[in-house]
């Protein structure tokens, strides 16, 4: 049975890294005693193993070990083996393509479909989706697919913003992109706003937070979902 974690963000404003989440993680990774982290995203270009050592930090607060994917020769069993993972925000284009040349996305995605509890935030949770085509991020590079792990039957839209009416930026606003995104896509698309996380239990896809999700599909005006909403639907 699948169990997810998937959050618009890893850090909400005044906060710490993962502080907002440590309560639900607790629980999520309850039977885990070490996470696997993978840091290929790499914020700001940070290495592996400054990010692994800032994730190490964070789950040293609820008692949990962790590992960075980059440590082990044969980082297709470290997966297998992994009793939970994790995916850092960072950059969706070079996430991607390190998962890929790696030749781990078909295994990861297999190993969470298993029920190894997973967690993502911003970019570790685009590719979570059916693709990564709607992510904020630059094409700093250019992976070999855009397809990713589809443990989710949509996309996501982390980190989304609504317009700010008083601001004097004339660019297209986030709502526009997704627009764009439709006009030649059919997948539904999720814009997931800051301190928002989606919980999976098998087939259940709830989403958790005080705010609600702003959901585009298609031929259709935007929804503004709940909390406690059950997005399972999305797959029918």
């Amino acid at each position: 049975m699948k169990k997810l974690i998937i959050a618009s963000t890893s850090t909400v404003h005044g906060g710490t890294y993962l502080d907002y989440l440590l309560p639900t993680l607790q629980n999520h990774f309850k039977d885990c005693t070490e996470i696997l982290f993978i840091p290929y995203a790499r914020p700001g270009g940070i290495s592996h193993e400054d990010y692994t050592e800032n994730v190490r930090l964070a789950f040293a607060k609820i008692n949990k070990n962790v590992k960075g994917l980059h440590e082990f020769d044969n980082p297709t069993a470290a997966i297998q083996n992994a009793q939970g993972i994790f995916t850092g925000g960072g950059n969706t284009f070079l996430l991607v393509t390190q998962l890929y040349e790696n030749q781990v996305m078909e295994v990861l995605a297999q190993t969470v479909q298993n029920g190894t509890p997973y967690l993502g935030t911003s970019a570790g949770s685009n590719i979570t989706g059916l693709t990564m085509q709607t992510t904020n991020d630059m094409p700093i590079i250019y992976p070999p697919s855009f397809t990713t792990l589809g443990l989710i039957p949509f996309n996501l839209n982390p980190h989304y913003l609504d317009p700010d009416m008083n601001s004097k930026h004339m660019g297209e606003t986030r709502e526009t992109r997704i627009k764009e995104f439709h006009a030649f896509n059919t997948i539904p698309v999720l814009g997931l706003r800051e301190g928002s996380w989606l919980e999976v239990t098998g087939e259940k896809i709830i989403l958790k937070g005080n705010l609600t999700a702003r959901l585009f599909q298609q031929n259709k005006d935007p929804e503004e979902l709940s909390p406690e909403k059950d997005l399972a639907y999305l797959g029918e």
